[in-house]
């Protein structure tokens, strides 16, 4: 690979920063109270599982 000079990596760099799209705030934002309620979701779900999994082998425990 051939290398190139600082100033020129700078100037692939800024055009490559010109071609990013970013969000508008409202995508943001949007996006932002998605991931929150799918960590709340996801959360209440885990701890179901964690609590049915803790009784499941308290009960098999008491067996012995």
């Amino acid at each position: 690979m051939a290398k190139i000079s600082p100033g020129e990596f700078m100037r692939q760099v800024q055009a490559e920063a010109r071609k990013v799209v970013w969000p508008s705030r409202q995508e943001t934002v949007t996006t932002a109270i998605f991931v929150g309620i799918m960590m709340v979701i996801l959360a209440l779900f885990f701890l179901g599982i964690d609590t049915l999994f803790g009784k499941a082998v308290q009960w098999l425990l008491s067996l012995v």
